[in-house]
C-alpha cells in the first residue's frame, strides 16, 4: 500500500538522520547546589499597591472575577 511505502521511507530517512547525531558524554554538575530550596518566610505586603491595581466598589471592597469552568 501507498501508506506503508511512505511510512517505510520516513522511517529510513529518520534512521539516517539519527546516525548523524553525535554521541554525547553524560552531563555532570560542577557545583553541589542541586535542589536548593529557600526558607519559607512571609514577605511584607503593600496593600496600597494592591488596591491601586484593582477595582473597588463604594464600600471599599475589591471586585474580582469568579473562576470560570473549563
Amino acid at each position: 500500500m501507498k501508506i506503508e511505502k511512505e511510512a517505510e521511507k520516513i522511517l529510513k530517512e529518520f534512521s539516517k538522520t539519527l546516525e548523524n547525531i553525535p554521541d554525547l558524554e553524560e552531563t555532570h554538575y560542577i557545583v553541589d547546589n542541586i535542589n536548593l530550596s529557600r526558607e519559607d518566610v512571609a514577605r511584607d505586603k503593600n496593600p496600597e499597591k494592591i488596591m491601586r491595581n484593582t477595582t473597588v466598589d463604594e464600600n471599599g471592597n475589591m471586585i474580582v472575577e469568579k473562576s470560570k469552568w473549563k
